[in-house]
């Protein structure tokens, strides 16, 4: 298990996280992450009295578009869907192991 996973692991539903811990967590600079939310690319994210937060999804969903955007040279729009296709598949699973 990576210390990601266990990061990701340990948030709880009400933990937000501000612009700087998901920057630090994905290895990006803060104004990578402002680019992204003023292109709308984040959905789980929230501006609070003009501060970010973000949920434990909205930092896994950082991490995703990081890599598709380095280890694939995608455009931020075309990392932000695949990170949409990957949470509905996340979600889809959890929903057959429910039952």
């Amino acid at each position: 298990m990576r210390d990601e996973d266990i990061l990701i692991g340990s948030l709880m539903e009400e933990t937000w996280l501000t612009l700087e811990q998901v920057a630090a967590a994905c290895t990006v600079e803060p104004a990578w992450l402002l680019r992204h939310l003023d292109e709308g690319l984040f959905p789980h994210a929230e501006s609070v009295a003009g501060v970010w937060r973000f949920s434990g999804p909205a930092l896994q969903r950082a991490r995703r578009m990081r890599e598709l955007e380095r280890d694939f040279d995608a455009v931020p729009e075309l990392a932000a869907l695949v990170a949409d296709l990957l949470e509905e598949m996340d979600e889809l699973r959890e929903r057959l192991q429910r039952g």
